[in-house]
């Protein structure tokens, strides 16, 4: 942590990923409005953590991953679980031996909200901080970030990575689609993390053409400024969708698994694409290895379709940075 106070803050746990991250922040908004007069201090990953405070969006951050025990000597404090539903991330903030503990019920913690499992991420974690008092909605997902005038200006992001393989649409239609844009003229720029370079290679050699392969070489600063200053993002389930969302990108994004209903863009609906053929009473497996058979319904040519629509869109519907 940056600042040497913990007395009387308000820790909040979301020990997650990029798009978790992402989709807590209007959360994060409404726990500053529950409680301004307190530091906000995130529990979660260093490289988004950082970034969002940064960003202003929290003041300090205690780096940690998933539910390890928190080194925390503050006293008077109150914990917001954005985590999960509990036990067991409640138990990792009792730990820390809050003045209050914000999160939803459970046996062991009955005074919380009930948890709904078919509900949008973003509204499952807005509802549990309004209601503790710090009103907050999906408007509250923007952030500030800067379009990077000087890597890609204007390119269309393709992220072809997922966390698990049931959420990464096939290599070879990633080139499909990628010689597509190239032959229409459109500037194309390949983006993944540092595992993901392979991947990356492989839809580049796929589209047989000349593409921008950026896989790890960006932090999250790094990537936030490419998409922000993209004209369009073309990608899976994963967190670049939501940074999409927060910047007012355009984006097309391939489902499968996952009903959009749960992790779909929750603001500008008229800016982004959503692609799914999954049964909404029969959800698959984000974590699974295979791909989803929902992801593999989408077709090279409806996502061209949707790509072609959104590039024609009129500027009110396109990049919100002009």
């Amino acid at each position: 942590m940056s600042g040497a106070r913990t007395t009387g803050d308000v820790l909040v746990l979301r020990a997650l990923g990029l798009g978790d991250a992402l989709t807590g922040v209007a959360a994060l908004r409404g726990v500053r409005r529950a409680w301004p007069e307190r530091r906000v201090v995130l529990a979660g990953p260093a490289a988004t953590g950082t970034w969002l405070r940064d960003l202003g969006v929290v003041d300090d951050l205690l780096v940690t991953q998933g539910l390890a025990p928190l080194t925390w000597d503050g006293t008077g404090h109150v914990a917001v679980n954005l985590h999960g539903r509990g036990p067991q991330s409640h138990r990792v903030l009792a730990a820390t031996r809050p003045a209050r503990l914000v999160a939803y019920a459970t046996p062991e913690h009955p005074q919380g909200p009930t948890w709904r499992a078919d509900e949008h991420e973003v509204v499952r974690w807005c509802r549990l901080v309004t209601s503790a008092g710090g009103p907050c909605d999906a408007s509250d997902l923007r952030l500030p970030v800067p379009p990077d005038r000087a890597t890609a200006p204007g390119t269309v992001v393709l992220h072809p990575g997922a966390a698990s393989g049931s959420r990464r649409w096939p290599v070879a239609r990633w080139g499909e689609v990628a010689r597509a844009l190239v032959d229409a003229g459109q500037d194309v720029t390949l983006t993944g993390g540092p595992a993901e370079a392979d991947l990356c290679a492989a839809v580049a050699e796929a589209s047989g053409r000349d593409l921008r392969v950026l896989a790890g070489s960006l932090d999250v600063p790094g990537l936030a400024g490419l998409v922000a200053g993209a004209r369009l993002v073309v990608c899976g389930d994963t967190g670049v969708a939501h940074l999409a969302t927060a910047v007012a990108t355009p984006s097309v994004l391939l489902f499968g698994p996952t009903p959009p209903r749960w992790w779909g863009p929750a603001i500008d609906s008229g800016r982004h694409a959503v692609l799914w053929h999954g049964d909404p009473h029969r959800p698959g497996d984000p974590h699974g290895t295979d791909v989803d058979p929902a992801l593999t319904a989408i077709t090279v040519d409806q996502v061209l379709e949707a790509v072609v629509a959104l590039l024609a869109a009129p500027a009110s519907h396109g990049h919100a940075w002009g």
